[in-house]
């Protein structure tokens, strides 16, 4: 019950907000550092310490086709490596930090949303076919699995450690945006929240992204409502985290530091049905 206390307290503080440029696709974090994917005419990562938030160095993502194939970036402390998911490609891109290595493998389906599970495979989420796919680091497809008919456009998924799913779904024009938690072959589902899309509290416009901290709270990025929304361990609504106040455009990636407890808001701009302009903001949480 302390560690609930706590977290009921929480409430975003901006501690930095990294440079304005090009739409970001994905922000992660590992160790010392936060990567920030953008869309840019070359693939590229930027590399920031997360004391001072200054530019350190820049990855290549090669073999590239098309600028806006990128869709989202994740890392792994266990291997020392980024990956990025490629929608055009069908496949995941592994960088490894350290060595500057690359490889990739082809998922067969379009991936969108990334994580890194306690067994350091990758969850790739497919929406199209509403599956999320685990492959090893090196690329090997350990298992897919079958989402709900109900569970239409899965964008991301991220496991707990007892092995339950809690995925973010609903798109434009679907009739249901929600967070759920699932059990582990995909069967059912334990808890929810959300419904009908709208913007009251307890519903969503297209939750996009999540994070989960260390104590199982979820964020949920909610880009249309512009705004990160803080959930029970069992997805009961706590607060916002971060509100419109806290934005210029539309939230639309996240990840948690939990060791520094920052959390890492993509803030992309829309215009004229375009994303045109990027940054990151942080927050203290």
């Amino acid at each position: 019950m302390l560690r609930w206390t706590c977290c009921l307290c929480t409430v975003g503080q901006v501690v930095h907000t990294l440079p304005e440029c090009e739409q970001v696709m994905g922000v992660t974090s590992l160790a010392d550092e936060a990567y920030v994917l953008r869309w840019k005419v070359r693939a590229q990562i930027e590399v920031y310490d997360v004391i001072n938030y200054r530019l350190q160095r820049r990855l290549s993502v090669p073999n590239i086709h098309g600028l806006i194939s990128l869709v989202d970036l994740t890392s792994c402390e266990h291997y020392r490596c980024v990956y990025v998911s490629d929608e055009n490609v069908e496949c995941v891109h592994r960088l490894d930090v350290v060595h500057g290595a690359s490889s990739r493998w082809i998922v067969n389906d379009k991936p969108r949303g990334l994580s890194v599970n306690a067994a350091h495979n990758v969850l790739v989420t497919c929406p199209d076919v509403r599956k999320i796919k685990e492959f090893s680091t090196r690329g090997d497809l350990l298992r897919e699995l079958a989402l709900l008919g109900d569970v239409v456009n899965p964008l991301h998924a991220i496991q707990t450690r007892n092995g339950e799913f809690i995925v973010c779904h609903g798109y434009y024009g679907d009739a249901v945006h929600r967070v759920c938690k699932i059990t582990g072959d995909g069967e059912d589902i334990i808890q929810s929240h959300g419904g009908q899309p709208g913007s009251d509290i307890g519903q969503y416009e297209g939750p996009i992204r999540l994070a989960v901290d260390n104590n199982e709270f979820v964020f949920v990025a909610d880009p249309e409502n512009r705004q990160v929304t803080l959930l029970s361990p069992t997805l009961d609504y706590i607060r916002q985290v971060v509100s419109p106040d806290d934005l210029k455009w539309l939230p639309r990636r996240l990840c948690l530091d939990f060791h520094r407890r920052r959390l890492y808001v993509a803030d992309n701009e829309l215009k004229d049905g375009y994303f045109i302009a990027g940054r990151v903001v942080v927050f203290s949480v």
